[in-house]
């Protein structure tokens, strides 16, 4: 019995029950009949009453006899009949179910329990469906999450990449400046001329180095929101970079008039926004102008300058790359920049622009808070 399918598991339990009840009721019958008495009374012109008792147990079993076979033929078809019906109709929608079941776990997506009652039954059947439609959820989740890492993973290693290449130059340069200088090649002899430059190129592998690992711990920061007005969080942050651009000859003016609230990571926001800033300022000739304002839901920071082709646009924001006319270090800084712009304002999911302006002509990054 373990090993049959619920319907007929179903039948045979319900067939037999209902057998054992008709035939303990026909036994009964058998039994008992016989021994009951019978009476009856006549009247004659109601005058006289006469009582008679029959016991003929002959009589009654040969009746007995006659209908027990017919009794038990129709209750058995009955029994067949309803046992059949009864078993259907608790294993139809658990078959149902199963079915579902297989396609759910083959994960078909399309994959759904049927639902035609309200009771146990029905409640399983809609449990079933809000369990696999959980798992679909948490499937694509855990898709999405891998994706992300993977994506992830292959930045980090384009990084370090470009890391590696950028720390060679430096590198090579103070090696061979130092072996020149030990073995008094040239001009290497004077070490007074000498030794400056080699301090400067140690102070530029420091820099990159600190801008590197700081890079490089973007992806694990982790920061609470927390809800701050845009035009007091600006203030402070422009105000550094006033100072600088006055020292340049850089008008730099700040409309903050379109005031609202956001709920954002502060440190990480600030961050980016000094990158930008800071980014326009180096990028501004004197007699030129930054200009820093709110339109609408939106922050606006613009230079004056010459604009950079669509083409090389999404370039800026990869790491260590400089535009051909900011190629040197010196004038194009590590190329780091935008690329921790970048790289923050996707993990704060702000929407985020940059595109040249043929107005000014310049610059423009708008970010959408």
């Amino acid at each position: 019995m373990k090993k049959l399918k619920l319907f007929p598991k179903t039948f045979l339990y319900t067939l037999a029950f209902m057998v054992f009840v008709i035939v303990i009721a026909h036994i009964l019958v058998w039994l008992l009949v016989p021994r009951m008495g019978m009476e009856f009374t006549t009247a004659d012109n109601a005058a006289a009453e006469i009582t008679v008792s029959i016991r003929e147990e002959k009589i009654v079993m040969q009746a007995i006899q006659k209908a027990l076979p017919f009794s038990l033929i129709c209750c058995l078809v009955i029994s067949v009949v309803c046992s059949l019906l009864f078993s259907k109709a608790i294993a139809a929608p658990i078959e149902r179910i199963s079915a579902s079941a297989e396609r759910m776990m083959k994960l078909d997506y399309s994959a759904s329990c049927p639902v035609y009652s309200q009771d146990e039954i029905g409640l399983l059947a809609q449990n079933v469906n809000e369990l696999y439609s959980n798992l679909l959820s948490t499937i694509e989740h855990l898709e999405q999450e891998k994706e992300r890492v993977s994506e992830m993973e292959r930045a980090k290693a384009d990084f370090l990449r470009a890391a590696s290449h950028e720390l060679k130059t430096p590198v090579t340069a103070l090696s061979a400046t130092l072996e020149n200088m030990i073995l008094g090649v040239g001009k290497y002899r004077d070490y007074d001329a000498r030794l400056p430059e080699c301090r400067e190129m140690v102070e530029q592998l420091s820099a990159m180095i600190h801008d590197i690992l700081e890079t490089s711990k973007l992806n694990v920061l982790s920061e609470l929101p927390k809800t701050v007005a845009v035009s007091e969080l600006l203030e402070k942050l422009c105000e550094p970079y006033q100072l600088i651009a006055a020292a340049r000859h850089i008008s730099f003016s700040v409309d903050l008039s379109e005031d609202f609230s956001v709920t954002l990571p502060v440190g990480l926001f600030s961050k980016a926004v000094s990158n930008v800033l800071a980014n326009a300022v180096a990028c501004t000739k004197a007699g030129k102008a930054v200009s820093v304002y709110t339109d609408g839901h939106s922050l606006v920071i613009e230079n004056e300058c010459d604009p950079v082709p669509d083409s090389e646009v999404s370039q800026l924001f990869e790491p260590f790359y400089r535009p051909d006319y900011s190629r040197s270090r010196e004038g194009g800084g590590n190329g780091l920049g935008l690329y921790i712009v970048d790289t923050l304002l996707t993990s704060m999911n702000i929407p985020y622009s940059f595109s040249p302006v043929k107005s000014l002509p310049g610059m423009r990054f708008t970010m959408q808070l």
